[in-house]
């Protein structure tokens, strides 16, 4: 983008087609002879020829010089994006009884993990209905008896993704439960190392909390959920949490031990509700609870509204005085135009007196 500081002066342009006419219609010194006729058929040299360019250099450099008076200059408009994100660990139940097959996505009934992964992943990665967190580090501790850290605070949200889809449900007994303490423990102990990573300096990071989806009660782990609540609140990390499933009982498959075969069995759902409450309250989070995909879906939207992060954008325009500054076009530059006018007003003064000197 090209444009004058001083357009007005532009107006000056007038005179060089007013100079150009007082040059060239201007009579031409005479000498007088009796017969010219055998001049007619003499060459003319190469100086006679050029007679006509020291004028032109001159209407050139005035041209370009009143050009320079008017402040063209290249615009470069830059863009600068100041975020302030947040530190999000989704903590992820993947205990036996998410098999319960109490929700649906596209009208097919599924598993719980499974709509948690659908929903999750959109709330991160963003869709129609959700922004997504692209400036925020998220990352995922899944947990049934044990605590696991399944991906590192990280902005590769793709990365992070793809790892909550590889999470699965346990299938062996001895590691089935419900550690909800050592999971919360695991994602502060997360969020700590950030600090300690950035030197106790979190200047880019707004906030940090906790997403914890649950459809159980503690039963498993070192770590009292409530204790583990207190160092959230001592680390200044809020626990938002989600109790998932139906309310009373609930369908799950399991395997027939006559047949084999997989069958369908209504249990009764054991979500500790209270204890769930006071966790989102001691840190100030707050607790929702998903009966199905839809109200999981509104959870998340509305998680999304209360932690958002703020992106500033700022728009300036860089620019170059083409008067006093060389303009580069792909592998060419151009002189400045205050050179390039002075240069055509000296060889203008240099030919006229030099070379193509007119006598008288």
């Amino acid at each position: 983008m090209i444009d004058f500081q001083f357009p007005w002066l532009l107006l000056l342009l007038v005179v060089v087609p007013l100079l150009a006419w007082r040059m060239f219609q201007r009579p031409a010194a005479a000498i007088t002879f009796s017969d010219t006729a055998p001049l007619a058929d003499m060459n003319r040299t190469l100086k006679a020829r050029l007679r006509w360019l020291p004028g032109a250099l001159r209407l050139l450099g005035v041209a370009t010089l009143i050009i320079a008076l008017a402040g063209p200059r290249e615009g470069r408009a830059q863009t600068r994006i100041d975020s302030e994100g947040i530190a999000i660990q989704l903590l992820v139940d993947r205990s036996g009884s998410m098999r319960a097959t109490d929700f649906t996505l596209q009208g097919q009934p599924v598993d719980r993990l499974t709509a948690i992964k659908n929903v999750a992943s959109r709330f991160v990665l963003g869709d129609d209905e959700l922004d997504g967190r692209p400036a925020d580090l998220v990352g995922l501790v899944t947990f049934a008896r044990y605590a696991d850290n399944a991906s590192p605070l990280t902005l590769d949200h793709p990365y992070l993704v793809d790892q909550l889809v590889r999470t699965s449900i346990v299938n062996d007994r001895s590691e089935d439960g419900t550690a909800i303490g050592d999971a919360i423990g695991l994602g502060v102990g997360r969020l700590r190392a950030l600090d300690a990573s950035q030197n106790g300096k979190s200047d880019s990071v707004k906030s940090k909390i906790l997403i914890l989806l649950t459809d159980g009660e503690n039963n498993a782990g070192d770590l009292d959920p409530l204790q583990a609540a207190e160092l959230a609140k001592a680390m200044g990390v809020k626990v938002y949490t989600i109790g998932v499933g139906t309310r009373g009982l609930a369908t799950v498959p399991v395997a027939d031990p006559f047949t084999g075969m997989t069958i369908n069995r209504r249990v009764p759902v054991n979500i500790d509700e209270d204890t769930l409450t006071a966790i989102a309250d001691a840190t100030g989070g707050q607790y929702f609870r998903a009966t199905d995909t839809d109200s999981l879906e509104a959870i998340y939207a509305e998680i999304d509204q209360l932690e958002k992060t703020r992106i500033e954008e700022q728009t300036f325009v860089d620019y170059r005085q083409l008067a006093i500054q060389p303009l580069h076009a792909g592998f060419f530059s151009v002189p400045p135009l205050l050179l390039i006018g002075f240069g055509l007003i000296v060889a203008e003064l240099v030919l006229a007196h030099t070379w193509l000197r007119r006598v008288p």
